[in-house]
């Protein structure tokens, strides 16, 4: 029988590895780590370099595949190429020794990114943690408890990152879900529903996938959570606080 796929090969994980091992070009793709999509001159900012070597990074980042860009008047706009970039910088990021601290508006950054922030389009950080296990705790998800363990990789199948752990959603999770707003039956058709990133600073499961993404989008839209002035970072309101315990039994501890 002919092979329908004849053409194989295999992965350029070098090329990936120096577009993203150039300092200035990380701190550009953490940045466009919450799915959002940012001009150069912020993303210039960020990394602070002049807006002559941001466009030269961005140009390596979008012929790599790593980002995409569109023109909005007279502005250029980029974002990252996928979830699956975001994926691959946080599991980087696991295995990452820390950024020196060298200020106190970097250390507030830094205790904000782990207090609440976004990976992608879904919610990491102390505050997706503690989502993730609240809702094993009500019972809307069930298969595992949330804490990340490497020796209990399924040994009998070759596993895949994020999906090695088979989450389920329950019946009665469907109808809690439901009642906060969101519909788990018009989630999108090509995206798995539920899947789970390993979060680099907790060591703990936060939920991703189209539930993921779906419940986190409720939440901006509730006003629950919101925006915070730094690349990536969101702040659980005080009505959020109030919601997520009243509807999942969620308490957190804000600073």
């Amino acid at each position: 029988m002919p092979d329908p796929h004849p053409l194989k090969h295999q992965t350029d994980i070098a090329r990936a590895a120096a577009l993203i091992a150039d300092p200035s070009r990380a701190v550009m793709l953490k940045c466009l780590a919450d799915g959002r999509a940012l001009p150069a001159s912020a993303l210039a900012g960020e990394a602070a370099v002049s807006a002559a070597t941001a466009s030269a990074h961005l140009a390596k980042l979008v012929e790599g595949g790593l980002v995409t860009v569109a023109q909005e008047g007279r502005h250029r706009y980029y974002r990252l190429a996928g979830p699956e970039i975001s994926a691959a910088l946080e599991a980087l990021a696991l295995v990452a020794p820390p950024l020196p601290i060298n200020s106190l508006k970097e250390s507030n950054r830094t205790n904000a990114l782990y207090r609440s922030r976004t990976c992608y389009d879904h919610l990491a950080g102390q505050l997706g943690v503690a989502l993730m296990q609240a809702l094993l705790d009500r019972g809307v998800l069930t298969g595992h408890d949330g804490v990340h363990r490497p020796a209990e990789a399924v040994r009998d199948r070759l596993s895949s990152y994020g999906h090695d752990i088979r989450y389920e959603l329950t019946d009665t999770g469907r109808e809690q879900l439901r009642e906060l707003g969101v519909d788990t039956d018009r989630l999108p058709p090509r995206r798995p529903a539920i899947r789970y990133c390993v979060d680099w600073s907790e060591h703990r499961h936060h939920l991703a996938g189209g539930l993921g993404a779906a419940l986190t989008a409720r939440l901006f839209d509730l006003d629950w959570v919101r925006w915070g002035a730094a690349p990536r970072v969101v702040h659980l309101t005080d009505q959020g606080a109030a919601g997520l315990e009243q509807s999942l039994g969620l308490v957190l501890v804000r600073a």
